[in-house]
């Protein structure tokens, strides 16, 4: 189920000091938290958790994390990055159980094509670009489908009608606009004027 393993070293010391020597010998410092669990200081190899999530699942990426022999089922939650270079700078590992629910941020994708829509000479207007959901880890989607071709002027697609893979439920309101259809500028300007 765990696509990914991770080592990670418990002997990190705490401050900004040892951070940034940390980050400069190619490690990333993080915290490994989760119910039931102190939060664990750890640091891991700068090289090895960008190859861990750069698969198709990316920051979804299920981890079996080795922290100095405790073993922990994990997802990257949180990650800080340094404001200049964008490098990684702190990393929080939270623990999950692969059997139940986790929020994941997914990627949403439109396919189709609004033909009616685009011969009254409207615009399609993409409002949502990821969806939080609920789902199992291993059933966490890579990316969603939203499919435009049926939209005709005046539409629009709310997160309640996005089409949503078995086991997949959305975390947040279900009434919000992912896509939206106005008029263009040659259609307003077709509009007879009062």
């Amino acid at each position: 189920m765990s696509e990914t393993t991770l080592h990670a070293s418990t002997d990190r010391a705490q401050g900004s000091r040892n951070s940034r020597r940390l980050r400069t010998a190619g490690s990333i410092p993080a915290v490994v938290y989760g119910e039931g669990v102190s939060p664990l200081p750890v640091s891991v190899d700068a090289k090895s958790f960008r190859t861990a999530v750069s698969g198709d699942q990316g920051l979804n990426t299920l981890i079996d994390l080795d922290a100095d022999g405790q073993k922990f089922i994990v997802m990257a939650r949180e990650i800080q990055r340094h404001p200049v270079r964008g490098t990684v700078a702190h990393i929080d590992f939270q623990i999950v159980d692969p059997n139940r629910p986790v929020a994941a941020v997914v990627p949403l994708h439109m396919v189709g094509d609004a033909v009616e829509v685009r011969h009254a000479d409207w615009e399609i207007d993409q409002q949502l670009f990821n969806l939080e959901v609920f789902s199992r880890p291993d059933k966490i989607p890579t990316h969603i489908d939203v499919d435009i071709s049926h939209l005709t002027p005046g539409m629009a697609i709310r997160v309640v009608d996005v089409v949503l893979p078995e086991g997949v439920t959305p975390a947040g309101d279900p009434t919000i606009s992912v896509v939206n259809t106005h008029a263009g500028r040659a259609a307003k300007t077709a509009e007879p004027k009062s």
